[in-house]
């Protein structure tokens, strides 16, 4: 498989690359990865987000070069869209804008929507691919990607906390390590460099704490109204719904996100007993075992009541 994405890269010189909004730091961080490589191979790469890169990001090298909109007009060889699980997530339009899309993913039940489908469940995380790509390819990794490739495993492992820690993970990180990067300088600007807003947000959102009479699953709520407060947004909730997740004997933790009046996007995460990829998929959603998400339309007691019904009914089944 690495062979045809390579192949594509040699012959083509102008790409895109791309993944799914509201992004993560292995989302941000295997764009700019991948963007990296490409630009030192010679070729012109436009790096897209549609929400762009949140704040604690913004060190990443080439960070200030992803866009949100694509120039009129704009024509690629190809559209890399990673980590992405769905098209529409990265933007449905990007296949109109390039020759071909290479959709490279670790989420399972990944949509193919590329001509070159590139996706490996058992990875730790999207970066980690990049990484093999480039090896694979018998290229060295430069010191920027190189920052890149680590921040997006640190970011999806949660810090070498997660099940996804496999024994790659820790592979490519001592190697990464020994090339030069510091572990604390990455981890200092990923969780020690939050804005004060962030906090005052955070205040709120842990009011809102309930835990099921099971004492099994957990959830934290964000409205729009507090956004307005607080003078902050979506971007500003990451690691929010690890709150919840970390309390004794909680399975699920779920963080219910206001997008509008009457929606509400649901972030599901588990301890490992409960398929809460399955669950989303269940509204429309998707992601992996233990991390997954989904938008549901609704009112907040409706929406809650509704995911949290469901949820009672798969928890007995995972006892």
């Amino acid at each position: 498989m690495t062979s045809a994405i390579l192949t594509t890269i040699r012959e083509g010189q102008r790409f895109l690359v791309a993944s799914h909004q509201s992004p993560d730091g292995d989302a941000i961080a295997s764009i700019l990865a991948l963007s990296l490589f490409l630009r030192e191979q010679g070729k012109e790469v436009v790096s897209f987000n549609l929400d762009g890169v949140p704040e604690e990001l913004a060190f990443l090298p080439g960070a200030d070069g992803v866009v949100r909109e694509l120039p009129e007009g704009a024509c690629f060889d190809a559209g890399f869209v990673l980590d992405s699980g769905e098209l529409r997530r990265a933007g449905g339009f990007l296949k109109d804008c390039c020759r071909q899309l290479i959709n490279i993913d670790h989420h399972p039940h990944s949509e193919p929507f590329g001509a070159i489908n590139w996706v490996v469940e058992e990875a730790c995380a999207t970066g980690a691919l990049i990484y093999r790509l480039i090896r694979d390819g018998g290229f060295s990794v430069s010191p920027a990607v190189a920052m890149c490739v680590y921040t997006a495993i640190l970011s999806d492992t949660g810090s070498f906390r997660y099940s996804n820690a496999n024994p790659e993970a820790f592979e490519i990180a001592s190697t990464l390590v020994g090339m030069g990067i510091s572990p604390w300088m990455v981890a200092g600007q990923l969780y020690e460099n939050r804005p004060a807003r962030q906090l005052r947000l955070l205040s709120r959102v842990l009011n809102t704490l309930t835990v099921s009479s099971c004492g099994r699953f957990g959830s934290v709520s964000v409205t729009l109204d507090m956004f307005s407060a607080t003078g902050t947004g979506p971007e500003d909730t990451d690691g929010f719904v690890n709150y919840p997740r970390s309390i004794r004997g909680v399975e699920v933790a779920l963080f219910f996100r206001q997008t509008e009046a009457q929606q509400f996007k649901v972030g599901f995460r588990s301890k490992g007993k409960v398929n809460v990829g399955e669950l989303a998929r269940e509204f429309g959603g998707g992601g992996h075992h233990n991390a997954a998400g989904a938008v549901v339309d609704g009112a907040f007691e409706e929406v809650r009541t509704t995911v949290l019904t469901r949820l009672n009914d798969l928890l007995p089944l995972n006892s």
